[in-house]
Order: C-alpha cells, then sequence, then structure tokens
C-alpha cells in the first residue's frame, strides 16, 4: 500500500487505537500470496472513502506484539476499529465491493 501508511508496534496505539476516524488495519507479510491480491484492493478502498476512514498496514513479522495482541494467525487479516476497539474482522483477499459491504456502516 504506497499511499497508506506503515504502523508499527510503538505507533499502533497512537495511530489506530486513538484515531478520531475508522481505521481499517491490514496485518500482512511479505510471504503471503494473497497480500498480493489485497493490497491494490486497500488502495482502492483508502482512495475512495479517504473522507470516512484511514487504511494502514501491519508487517506481523516486523511487529510481533500487535499481531499477538490481537491473535493473528493467518494474513492477510483486515480489521476495521473504531473507538480504540476491532469492530469488524476478515481474513483473507477479497474484492473490494466485499470489503465496501463489510465496513459498509462506516463508510457512510
Amino acid at each position: 500500500m504506497a499511499n497508506n501508511k506503515e504502523v508499527t508496534d510503538a505507533s499502533f496505539d497512537a495511530e489506530v487505537l486513538k484515531s478520531a476516524k475508522p481505521v481499517v488495519v491490514a496485518f500482512w507479510a511479505n510471504w503471503s500470496g494473497p497480500w498480493a491480491r489485497l493490497n491494490p484492493v486497500l488502495e482502492q478502498l483508502a482512495a475512495d472513502h479517504a473522507d470516512k476512514i484511514d487504511v494502514v498496514k501491519v508487517n506481523v513479522d516486523e511487529n510481533p506484539e500487535t499481531a499477538a495482541a490481537f491473535g493473528i494467525s493467518s494474513v492477510p487479516s483486515v480489521y476495521l476499529f473504531k473507538d480504540g476497539e476491532p469492530r469488524i474482522s476478515v481474513i483473507g483477499a477479497g474484492a473490494k465491493r466485499y470489503f465496501e459491504t463489510e465496513f459498509a456502516e462506516y463508510l457512510r
């Protein structure tokens, strides 16, 4: 995600949990095949809904504390956080329309 911020163990609290906007967090790893399909989908989701949500990514290999805190065992995993809490989780890749349906409540 070229235009979406990389969040780390050190910045997760400030960038995600304390965000005023809902935040879509993609937990990913370089070795994940589905990540290559999901990455452009999340780029487009971020571009189309920038006024409503932020989209960030967390590399699970480089940020094991955050991955462990949310029990991430499969990548990619996509969570939507609102008010410091995970509200929705999706495991694996999907089409943009799928994510827009899943996150519809937060995209209005």
